[in-house]
């Protein structure tokens, strides 16, 4: 049995048992790519795919244990890879980061900046998708860190840990009635045109759910995947936005006439939501990588790290 035969296996789970779409992704030819499977089959003393014909069908069941087994063994190697490259370039490397837009515009720009002073050497590359989307470039060695407020900790296969804590908040034009109000009800809310985030992005669920437990049903006029896009449609006077108080920290100071924003806290009304980093399980942290999850947040130390990544319990992540 050799490398090979295991990606061969894998890489046809992950698309959906098509052998003609597994050769393509893997550049090589689907008779090589079949031969090697029944060798690799014949080698085990079972079969790891029911066929019909020549056509993969399922996973057996002793080929869901094989399964577990190649993704292991892949792991390791990617991680004896990623050694190497540590020790031969101490300095140097690719940052691959999986995140939402509203991470990459409001909140990555200031540790990205930091990490590349520091390590001039290590180019960045952000890879932006929906939480799940972020989940999936984690799991698939697309990326090696991920960060997102949903999703990430449904996943067994990662080590996530809580990096910030943030509210939403209320955005109008300035003159908008609701401006001049310091602390707003759901009522209030309520009665206007909204533009928020598309369900299961930023924090969605918390808003939904808060007024589903006031039984009210709001008027949703406009969602959004990020918040550049809820606050274009705002100052087009659409609706009221509901977005990320980071959204709101790197606007410039309010100018009546430029027709900028005013902002309102909506903290007691949504409580608090949790951004979290996330790791592929049983993954090599390279020294920058460690280095960027500490600028990230402080808490998240080298030692901190370390002691998510080996599964040690007894330990309290939280915030």
């Amino acid at each position: 049995m050799n490398l090979h035969q295991f990606r061969f296996v894998q890489e046809a789970v992950r698309r959906k048992l098509n052998l003609t779409e597994t050769a393509k992704a893997l550049f090589t030819s689907q008779p090589g790519i079949s031969k090697a499977i029944l060798e690799l089959e014949e080698e085990l003393g079972v079969d790891i795919f029911a066929r019909h014909g020549k056509r993969l069908k399922r996973v057996t069941e002793p080929g869901q244990q094989v399964l577990k087994a190649v993704d292991i063994i892949l792991r390791e190697v990617a991680n004896l890879k990623r050694i190497g490259d540590e020790y031969s370039k101490q300095d140097a490397g690719t940052l691959s980061i999986a995140t939402t837009h509203t991470q990459a515009r409001y909140f990555l720009p200031g540790p990205i900046a930091q990490l590349r002073l520091r390590y001039p050497k290590v180019q960045v590359v952000l890879h932006q998708g929906m939480p799940d989307q972020v989940a999936r470039m984690l799991l698939d060695d697309v990326a090696e860190i991920g960060l997102a407020t949903e999703a990430l900790a449904a996943h067994p296969d990662l080590v996530t840990l809580p990096c910030y804590e943030w509210q939403h908040v209320m955005v109008v034009p300035v003159g908008h009635p609701l401006a001049s109000v310091e602390r707003l009800t759901l009522e209030q809310l309520a009665a206007q045109p909204l533009v928020l985030y598309q369900p299961t992005v930023t924090g969605r669920t918390r808003i939904d759910q808060a007024f589903a437990r006031a039984e009210l049903r709001p008027l949703v006029a406009l969602e959004a995947i990020d918040s550049d896009i809820i606050k274009t449609y705002v100052r087009l006077g659409l609706g009221v936005g509901i977005v990320a108080e980071s959204a709101m920290r790197a606007d410039p100071p309010l100018n009546a006439e430029e027709g900028d924003l005013v902002a309102r806290p909506l903290g007691h009304l949504f409580g608090s939501n949790v951004t979290r980093v996330a790791f592929k399980r049983g993954a090599y942290l390279r020294q920058f990588v460690l280095a960027f999850a500490e600028l990230l947040s402080p808490r998240l130390t080298p030692a901190l790290l370390e002691r998510a990544m080996s599964g040690s319990s007894g330990t309290d992540y939280a915030l």
